[in-house]
């Protein structure tokens, strides 16, 4: 899957709006082959965005889980971390 598409579940504070678009828009991209859509296709295109982002919104309202939520600052240090290793100049 698309590696610009970051995980929006269980984080304090909760996802916002435009993290939900953005991970839709990365979404529909990846599927469609298009960063941008020509004239003809801009209104499906930017329609399937909407409903992705409609429909996340709901999973991320309905998700339970009992594990603590994350911190978004933590993860990015870890993800930094992770990055370093795996791209490390040899």
């Amino acid at each position: 899957m698309c590696r610009n598409i970051h995980q929006l579940h269980n984080f304090e504070p909760a996802a916002t709006d435009d993290e939900v678009h953005a991970a839709a828009l990365q979404f529909v991209r990846k599927i469609s082959g298009s960063t941008k859509p020509s004239k003809a296709n801009d209104e499906a295109f930017n329609r399937a965005v909407e409903e992705i982002a409609h429909i996340s919104r709901h999973l991320l309202q309905d998700l339970v889980t009992t594990a603590p939520p994350k911190n978004r600052e933590v993860e990015a240090e870890k993800a930094k971390e992770r990055s370093a290793k795996r791209f490390a100049v040899a």
